[in-house]
């Protein structure tokens, strides 16, 4: 199933998709564009992994990391499905990112690979911004990078983890203003799910809606203010954002 977080005439509502509409667990069906999407889950600890795509990592002239390269986002970057991300107008730099986003079930210590899967609620589609203006050191990523207020579209869907047999063979991609700029595979990662869950878990707990961005293939590049920026992967969903400037913005 595919479920929702929507707001409608001001009232938070749990929705889930019916017959390509929202349908509300009041009974109420609206098309997408007369709700307020908002992220799938209030979201708790967001882990992030940097150069987790052999090809991005290449891409970026670095080596492939030994271990997940991993960095904490705090909550004001999260928005919805249709939402706007604010582009600083001195920056030059402004990246996309589409991302698998895994959303922890339940609390989880010391989890082996073999069991991760039991501790997955679902899977999201992200697009996690990056401000490469500000970047400091590629294994040291700073806090102007990647945690800019809305600059971390994340939805529209929460898909139920049974309902994705691999969740480790999804294509994705990016289309920027109707063109398809970003393509590759969840395959590719380094560092999979059952190794991140395994790897967090070792040192903390992770706790129930918890999220995991696991991470871009290569093929990232800048967006402007006006740009309609896609990111969607199979089974999934597709998540549109639009770019708009600081001007715009206020």
């Amino acid at each position: 199933m595919k479920k929702a977080r929507v707001a409608v005439g001001g009232t938070v509502h749990d929705a889930f998709e019916y017959k390509g509409k929202v349908k509300l667990t009041d009974g109420r069906v609206f098309s997408e564009e007369e709700v307020e999407w908002l992220s799938p889950v209030e979201p708790q600890t967001v882990f992030a992994l940097g150069l987790n795509y052999a090809d991005h990592a290449k891409e970026l002239s670095f080596s492939a990391p030994k271990e997940p390269l991993v960095f904490l986002k705090g909550p004001n970057t999260f928005i919805g499905h249709n939402a706007w991300t604010k582009r600083p107008d001195e920056v030059e730099l402004m990246h996309y990112e589409c991302e698998l986003g895994v959303v922890i079930g339940k609390t989880a210590k010391n989890v082996k690979k073999k069991d991760a899967y039991q501790y997955v609620k679902g899977y999201t589609v992200s697009n996690d911004y990056a401000i490469r203006d500000y970047l400091e050191n590629y294994y040291r990523p700073n806090l102007r990078v990647k945690n800019r207020d809305t600059c971390t579209p994340i939805g529209p869907w929460l898909v139920d983890r049974d309902d994705i047999e691999d969740p480790m063979n999804l294509p994705l991609r990016t289309i920027v203003n109707g063109e398809v700029v970003q393509e590759g595979s969840t395959k590719d990662m380094i560092f999979t799910v059952p190794d991140l869950i395994e790897y967090l878990s070792s040192f903390m707990t992770l706790n129930e809606n918890d999220i995991i961005l696991t991470g871009t293939p290569k093929g990232t590049a800048g967006v402007h203010a006006g740009d309609e920026v896609v990111t969607e992967i199979e089974g999934i969903g597709a998540l549109k954002n639009n770019i708009i400037s600081d001007k715009e913005f206020a």
